[in-house]
This record gives C-alpha cells, structure tokens and sequence, in this order.
C-alpha cells in the first residue's frame, strides 16, 4: 500500500492563526491522517508586515492570502488555512477552499479600558470616546448609532491591541469573540454584542482551508472535516459580498444562519462615516445558498443607488 501523502499546513504566524492551523490539524488527525505526516508551515504575509496603516491603503484584505495562496501554487505548501473573513471573493485560478470547520460565535465583543469601570453596549460608552479599530464595518456601524464617538486606527493581532487599549491610548475597542475564545480570553456576556446591534463581517467566525484544485489527494482528504452549516451559511454571505463587490473600502456586515431546510441571512451596507447604512433580512432555501446571497445583494445596491457606490470607488 502507498503511504499518505505527506500536507504541509501554511498559516499565518500569529497566535490566533497558529491556533486555527492546529485546530485543522486535529481535525485530519481525528478524519484519519497520519499525524506524523503532518507538518504546520507558519508564512509571514504582507497584510503582517505593513501594519501603520488601513488594510484600504495597502491593497486591502488579500494580503492576508496572497503569500499563501503563492506559496500554493508553487506546491510549498498543500493546504493553506485561512480566517474567511480574510479571504477575497475570488480566489486566483487552480485554487480552490472545499471545507470549512465548524464556525465559531461570529459575533464581535466591545471591550473598554479598565480606567472607565464597567461599560457595557455602545450606548454606554461615555460622549467622545476613543474606540481603536481598523474595520470599516465596525467604524461605520459605531458612527451610525454614535456619531460623537472618535474612531482611532488600530491594527495589529489580539495581544497588540489588548495592550495598547490597556495603555490608555484607547477607551475601546471591538475585537471578534471566536478569536478570543480560540485565545481562551474569557470575556462576559454582557460584553458581546447582539448582531442587531453590530453585524459581524462576512464568514467571521469561519475557518477555511485552501488546496490547489488539482490536488485530488488533499481535496478527498479535507472534505472529510468540511462542516455543511458552516460551509452553507459561508457561501450565502460569500455570495452577497461578491454583488456588492465589497473591498476594504465598502463597509459591508453579513450573518446567514440555518432554520432546518431554511436559510435566513441579514446583510448590511454603510457608507464608512455611518452617515447612510443599508441594510437587509431575506431567507431561501438551503440548497441555494448562491442565490439568497445574491439576491440580499442585489436588494442592498438598489436600496443604496449607484451614486453611494461611486462615492465609495
């Protein structure tokens, strides 16, 4: 019998990212790999490197993929794993994502500087308040329903920007709960945000794992650890992201999830001041999860017009 083959795992090097490679890891080791044959290949990306400016400014979202993704095709890698948020509606030619992990709490966390006690929900942060992000999304959604509040760039991973908000150089800040639970950074419910009040980003929560296309091997093996909700739900705000040909500059918010055959999916488009927001609730089969997608999409251009689109370009 022929050995399996041997996947060398790219991630990115930080520590929430290492922590989801070795999630997938565990993942084919409990599908029935050989751990041994398994090797986790940390790879620094240009979206690491450049950190003192928006993601808008430097190329936007991709370079989080792109080395990746080249590391791929040149076959030094077989898998890549990824954050989905992180990753472009189109994927470059011979590559292909055909599982995802189960998704983690998409949700985001408002997190406040010790110095102001205890602070809980948007509406509670004190007039003028300093909230670091560096998300579009996050920016518009607080300036909609808080336009007093002082919106600081804030890049970097979790430990980055816990720090510097314990610094004092912040009040706030907005981080996602699944990275902080795959962290084990414990926070209190009261801190996690309803949807209704802040949309998460398009597949946040969601872990991908990434193959040449033509890897026949590596694509029977991964699709034995793909999760169907989460793929199903993914697929749906994928979809609605690519008609609203969203970027790092569009601040676009999307959640699909599961009601038995259903598939209900909430979607949102902001301008990023929060000075005009979109948004959109629609359901569909589960079986069609492109075409709720994009039919959400659809629903929020028209809502939105052509000119908010031309001012966003």
């Amino acid at each position: 019998m022929a050995p399996a083959p041997f996947l060398r795992i790219g991630t990115r090097g930080s520590p929430l990212a290492l922590v989801q490679a070795t999630a997938v890891h565990a993942a084919l080791v409990a599908a029935g790999a050989d751990p041994d044959r398994l090797e986790i290949i940390p790879i620094r990306t240009s979206g690491d490197r450049v950190r003192d400016r928006a993601l808008a400014d430097i190329g936007g979202k991709g370079l989080f993929t792109k080395e990746l993704e080249e590391a791929l095709l040149d076959r030094r890698i077989d898998l890549a794993v990824h954050s989905m948020k992180d990753v472009p509606t189109w994927l470059p030619p011979g590559l292909a994502i055909p599982a995802l992990l189960p998704r983690e709490d998409p949700r985001d966390v408002l997190l406040t500087a010790t110095r102001l006690g205890a602070v809980r929900g948007i509406a509670a942060l004190p007039p003028g308040a300093s909230v670091g992000s560096a998300a579009l999304r996050r920016q518009a959604q607080l300036l909609h329903l808080r336009p007093d509040l002082k919106m600081v760039l804030l890049r970097g991973n979790v430990g980055t920007r816990l720090a510097k908000l314990e610094a004092g150089e912040i009040d706030a800040t907005l981080l996602a709960l699944a990275g902080l639970r795959r962290l084990d950074i414990a926070v209190a419910d009261d801190m996690i945000l309803d949807p209704d009040a802040l949309l998460p980003a398009v597949a946040q929560g969601a872990i991908g794992v990434e193959i040449r296309a033509d890897d026949a091997a590596a694509h029977d093996l991964i699709t034995r650890i793909d999760d169907r909700a989460t793929h199903i739900a993914v697929t749906a705000e994928r979809a609605m992201l690519e008609i609203l040909d969203g970027s790092c500059r569009t601040p676009i918010g999307g959640l699909a999830r599961l009601d038995g055959a259903r598939l209900i999916l909430v979607g949102l488009v902001a301008m990023p001041d929060g000075s005009a927001l979109h948004r959109r609730r629609d359901e569909g089969s589960a079986a069609d999860p492109v075409a709720l997608g994009r039919a959400v999409g659809e629903a929020l251009r028209v809502a939105a017009g052509p000119a908010f689109f031309t001012a966003l370009a």
